[in-house]
C-alpha cells in the first residue's frame, strides 16, 4: 500500500530480533522496536527531529544489521523429531494406579461480586513495578539503591488509589469456575458436560531430547479415555476485576490525568491476577479439594509451590488462542461473568484471566515451541481446519 510513515513496534509478543529479521527488511520507512510504551515519546521525538533522525536511524539500522548477521547461520534452531517419535517420548503417567480426586463441587460455580479487600492480600506486586519500567522484585524494590525512591512513591500512590477503589466500589470482580469428567485421547482432551462431549485440542513438543526427558503435551496429564469412559477430571476458570473500569478511566482521561488512568488499569490487572490466584487456591482446598490441607503464604503462592497448574489458552503450553472459545462455551463465561472475547480471542475487560485447571501432581508448565509441518497438518485435521488456517 506504499506506506512511508515511520513504524514503531512494541508489546509483550514482539522483540528487537523479530523486528530486525522479519519486519525491517520489508518496510522502506524507519522501523523501530520500542521496548515499552513509556519510551515511545522519546522515539517519536527522534523520528520527528530533522537534527536527530538521521543519526538515530543510522544507529538503529546498524543494530538491526548486526542482529541479522548474528542470526543468519542459525537455521531452524534446535532439531525437531517426527511427530511419531515425539508421541513415543510422551510423558507417561502411572495410570493403572491413578486415583483422581472427584471435585467436591462439580459443574459450574459463579461468584458475582468477589470481595476486593480480600483480593488485595493476594496481589503480586512485582509485575506492577515492571509495568512502570522499574525493574526489581517486591518488596526489595522499595529499598533498592537505584529505583527505591521512585518505587516507594509509586507504591504509595497505588495503595491510596486501591483504598479508594475498594471503599468507593469503582470495580466489580466476578469469577466462574467449572469441573468436568475428562479423558485424554492422544493430544486431545475429551470433557463431558450436560450438553454432551467436547474435544479440546493441544499441541506436543517436538524437540529432540534425551530419552529421559519427555516431549510434553497438556493432554499427557489427564488419564486416557478407555472405551468411552472418562475417568479423570479437568477444570476451567474465567475471572475479571475490570467490571466498571471504563467509566473511571474515561473520567481520568477527560481530566487529562493519564497517570491515574494508567494506575487504575494497572491495579485492575493486578486484582484480576489476584482473583485468579485466590480462586486456584480455593479450588485446590475447597471446590475440587485435592489439597484440602494446603497452607501457603502469598510468597509461596506467587512461587507456585502448590500441586497443579492453570495454563491459559494462548500461553506457551497451549498457544492456540482459539481454544479459549471452547473454554468460554463450557463455562458460559460471557453470560456468567460479563467477559467477552474479541474476534482474535482477546478478553474484554482486559483485566481478565482465564484458563484450565490440571490437578495431577506431576503436571507442569512447559513451552511447546517450534513444531513441524507434520504436526501442523495433524492439527488442521483434528481441528477440521484448512492447512492455511492451521498455519
Amino acid at each position: 500500500q506504499d506506506f512511508a510513515i515511520p513504524l514503531m513496534i512494541g508489546g509483550a509478543t514482539t522483540s528487537r530480533a523479530h523486528t530486525a529479521l522479519k519486519i525491517d527488511p520489508h518496510y522502506k520507512a524507519p522501523t523501530v522496536w520500542v521496548k515499552d510504551a513509556s519510551r515511545a515519546v522519546g522515539v517519536a521525538q527522534s523520528l520527528l527531529s530533522r537534527e536527530l533522525v538521521e543519526e538515530f536511524m543510522a544507529r538503529i539500522r546498524r543494530e538491526y544489521a548486526d542482529i541479522r548477521e548474528r542470526h543468519k547461520d542459525r537455521g531452524q534452531g534446535r532439531q525437531l523429531v517426527s511427530l511419531e517419535h515425539a508421541r513415543g517420548q510422551r510423558w507417561q503417567g502411572d495410570w493403572a494406579n491413578w486415583q483422581p480426586v472427584s471435585p467436591r463441587q462439580p459443574g459450574i460455580t459463579v461468584f458475582d461480586d468477589y470481595d476486593l479487600a480480600e483480593l488485595r492480600e493476594y496481589i503480586d506486586w512485582s509485575p506492577f513495578f515492571n509495568a512502570w519500567e522499574l525493574a526489581g522484585r517486591y518488596p526489595a524494590i522499595l529499598t533498592d539503591e537505584i529505583v527505591g525512591q521512585q518505587a516507594s512513591d509509586l507504591f504509595k500512590d497505588a495503595c491510596q488509589m486501591l483504598d479508594r477503589l475498594i471503599d468507593e466500589r469503582w470495580l466489580k470482580a466476578r469469577a466462574v469456575i467449572g469441573f468436568w469428567p475428562a479423558g485424554s485421547d492422544g493430544e486431545d482432551i475429551l470433557v463431558r458436560d450436560q450438553a454432551g462431549e467436547h474435544r479440546l485440542h493441544h499441541l506436543r513438543q517436538q524437540v529432540d531430547k534425551p530419552v529421559e526427558r519427555p516431549d510434553f503435551c497438556l493432554a499427557d496429564f489427564i488419564a486416557p479415555a478407555v472405551d468411552g469412559e472418562l475417568r479423570d477430571w479437568l477444570g476451567g476458570f474465567a475471572v475479571t476485576a475490570g467490571i466498571g473500569i471504563d467509566a473511571h478511566v474515561a473520567a481520568f482521561e477527560a481530566a487529562h490525568d493519564d497517570y491515574s488512568a494508567i494506575m487504575l488499569k494497572a491495579l485492575a490487572d493486578r486484582l484480576a491476577e489476584a482473583l485468579a490466584e485466590r480462586m486456584h487456591q480455593r479450588v485446590r482446598t475447597e471446590f475440587w479439594g485435592y489439597q484440602p490441607a494446603e497452607a501457603l503464604d502469598n510468597a509461596s503462592l506467587i512461587d507456585e509451590a502448590y500441586q497443579g497448574i492453570r495454563p491459559a489458552p494462548g500461553y506457551p503450553a497451549c498457544p492456540d488462542h482459539t481454544e479459549k472459545g471452547k473454554l468460554f462455551e463450557l463455562l458460559g463465561a460471557t453470560e456468567r461473568s460479563g467477559i467477552t472475547l474479541t474476534d482474535s480471542y482477546a478478553m474484554l475487560p482486559t483485566a481478565a484471566v482465564s484458563g484450565w485447571y490440571f490437578a495431577h501432581p506431576e503436571s507442569r508448565y512447559f513451552v511447546v515451541g517450534k513444531i513441524s509441518r507434520e504436526q501442523v497438518l495433524d492439527y488442521a485435521h483434528r481441528k477440521q481446519w484448512s492447512l492455511e488456517t492451521s498455519e
